[in-house]
């Protein structure tokens, strides 16, 4: 399958995230021999830098307003710097609406550290959507964001556009929500999206690899700290019930029993302000091996976390492109299964990996050349 057309991105949450996807798509659009750290260069006929980006939403007022290239650079942002000399968009960052996207304890921090809301109304996100003609919404708002996320998958809903959720919020994972984009036409990937080599895969291939030889996992916990906004968020423990949930059963579902609730622990354990976007993973797994012999794995991963996850996200937008060209509609499953943590059907690494190349390599039944 040939290249397309650009692949047309609105983003929701101007962080971290979304400033190491689109600092990301400039340093690839400026390095096209290089695939370093890309699991597809090519994929379906699309590259990185044929992912243009029309439309941003936001509630900080650092951003809000802001050329988008601006944006993406200011407080409270910290991801590392991959590509500075961003070019102008054309765009600018819209208010989006709040809802429950800010957590009320986030105010009791330095400004420099946490959203600062802007005194401005929300605009008609639906028909910012139409007008720059989007075909595929990423979500990248604040754990916990249960309403704005919500709103914004309705307004998907009602102009066709596809959502890649990115945050634990159960969509694509909702039956009731993944019927509505199937009646709709509309292919959708999520939600909770994985790190290109982070602490939920890797600690999905060590169960894997335990029940695979043999070993039985009887307690594991996997304890996360980080000094990004994303961290300083989730210290509200109420936020926190999906995002425990979609790294819990990403590694439950790779043991053939369940462990116990008492014996597994996983999720953001502190907020380290000098980490900025460094994460860092400390993961232990207690087995017993052959004739009961204990065997105990620690691990330490350091990772800087929102190009960690830009890596997985450029592949989730044009696959879902890919998607679209070719008339699909509904929770896509080998790529929920393999780049999200709680996708509609968990499924091995390897086998979700392998559905989603034979997918690409399949001559395309159906294509859609444009809106």
């Amino acid at each position: 399958m040939g290249k397309k057309r650009k692949i047309r991105v609105a983003v929701t949450g101007v962080g971290n995230c979304a400033s190491a996807l689109i600092q990301g798509i400039e340093y690839y659009r400026h390095n096209r021999s290089a695939d370093l750290g890309l699991m597809h260069r090519n994929l379906g006929g699309y590259f990185p830098e044929d992912v243009e980006i029309v439309a941003a939403f936001d509630v900080d007022r650092r951003k809000v307003g802001r050329p988008l290239q601006e944006a993406v650079l200011a407080s409270p942002n910290c991801v590392i710097p991959i590509w500075p000399a961003l070019p102008d968009y054309g765009i600018r960052v819209q208010m989006g609406p709040i809802l429950d996207g800010v957590a009320p304890h986030m105010k009791e921090f330095p400004p420099e550290r946490t959203f600062v809301v802007a005194d401005e109304k929300p605009v008609a996100v639906e028909e910012v959507l139409k007008k720059t003609r989007a075909d595929i919404m990423v979500n990248y708002l604040p754990v916990g964001s249960g309403a704005a996320t919500r709103y914004y998958a309705g307004c998907c809903l009602l102009t066709g556009v596809s959502f890649v959720n990115c945050m634990p919020e159960f969509i694509a994972s909702d039956p009731a929500w993944a019927k509505q984009f199937k009646k709709k036409g509309i292919p959708i990937i999520g939600d909770d999206i994985k790190s290109q080599v982070g602490a939920t895969i890797i600690h999905r291939v060590l169960a894997h690899l335990f029940e695979e030889r043999g070993a039985k996992i009887k307690r594991t916990y996997q304890l996360n700290t980080g000094g990004n906004t994303d961290f300083l968020n989730m210290l509200e423990r109420k936020r926190l019930i999906n995002k425990k949930i979609s790294k819990t059963e990403a590694v439950q579902s790779q043991l053939s029993t369940p462990l116990a609730d008492e014996n597994i622990h996983i999720g953001p354990s502190d907020y380290v302000p000098w980490q900025g976007d460094n994460k860092v993973c400390f993961l232990r797994i207690e087995a017993v091996n052959f004739c009961g012999v204990p065997l105990e794995l620690e691990a330490r991963l350091s990772v800087q976390d929102s190009p960690n996850s830009a890596g997985v996200a450029i592949d989730a937008i044009r696959y879902c492109q890919v998607a679209r060209d070719r008339g699909e509609a509904g929770a896509l499953l080998p790529a929920s299964a393999y780049l999200m943590k709680h996708p509609p059907r968990q499924m091995d690494e390897g086998d979700a990996r392998r559905r989603m190349e034979t997918y690409l390599a399949a001559p395309p039944k159906n294509m859609k050349t444009g809106r």
